[in-house]
């Protein structure tokens, strides 16, 4: 389960048997949502956002954060799925610690 983010108490993850389309979980304050990014023709689309079961969703206020930093990053996680899931090789969890605008 290798973090690839964090970002002000945010931590970004992917579980270590995933499955399509590309996510990441989002977990904050003891909870956690997952964000799929949803690709059209090799570019990010959309994000849509879901529970994890048995988990309480992030509040609104986090959801919009995650998914401001989620679209910020897409290409950057897409990469890091496929290193990890595809060409299996190791990701570095990022600490950022500058603000989204």
């Amino acid at each position: 389960m290798p973090d690839i983010y964090r970002y002000f108490g945010f931590i970004f993850f992917f579980h270590s048997n995933e499955h399509d389309p590309i996510h990441v979980h989002v977990q904050h304050d003891h909870k956690e949502s997952v964000f799929e990014i949803i690709m059209e023709s090799g570019k990010v689309k959309g994000i849509n956002i879901r529970e994890k079961k048995g988990v309480p969703p992030l509040s609104l206020k986090d959801q919009r954060v995650a998914e401001q930093f989620v679209r910020e990053y897409a290409d950057n996680i897409i990469d890091k799925w496929t290193n990890y899931f595809v060409k299996k090789k190791r990701v570095v969890c990022t600490t950022i610690k500058k603000r989204l605008k």
